[in-house]
């Protein structure tokens, strides 16, 4: 004699053989449908190509810009290298104190 049992993580609905102590069968829930029709979904998907667009003109500035950026940042670097005095190295994280 089977009997039915609905699972509480997924909430399929098993069939289970007491008997045998074996799953016989099981059945997934419907699930409800994101979009109500198709013009609420070609909406959403207009809204998603000009994210698209925007994220990918955002980059493509980023990348131009790029070297300026690390252009600044080794002027800055190697002024402190020179401002800093010749004789003194850094300290080796290797040497025990």
């Amino acid at each position: 004699m089977a009997f039915s049992v609905k699972c509480p993580c997924c909430d399929a609905e098993l069939q289970i053989d007491p008997d045998l102590r074996v799953v016989l069968t099981h059945k997934l829930p419907e699930k409800p449908r994101e979009m109500a029709d198709i013009e609420t979904a070609f909406d959403r998907f207009k809204g998603e190509k000009q994210r698209r667009d925007d994220a990918f003109s955002k980059s493509v500035e980023a990348e131009k810009n790029r070297m300026n950026v690390l252009d600044r940042k080794f002027d800055e670097l190697l002024k402190q290298a020179k401002d800093s005095p010749a004789d003194e190295r850094p300290p080796n994280p290797l040497d025990s104190d």
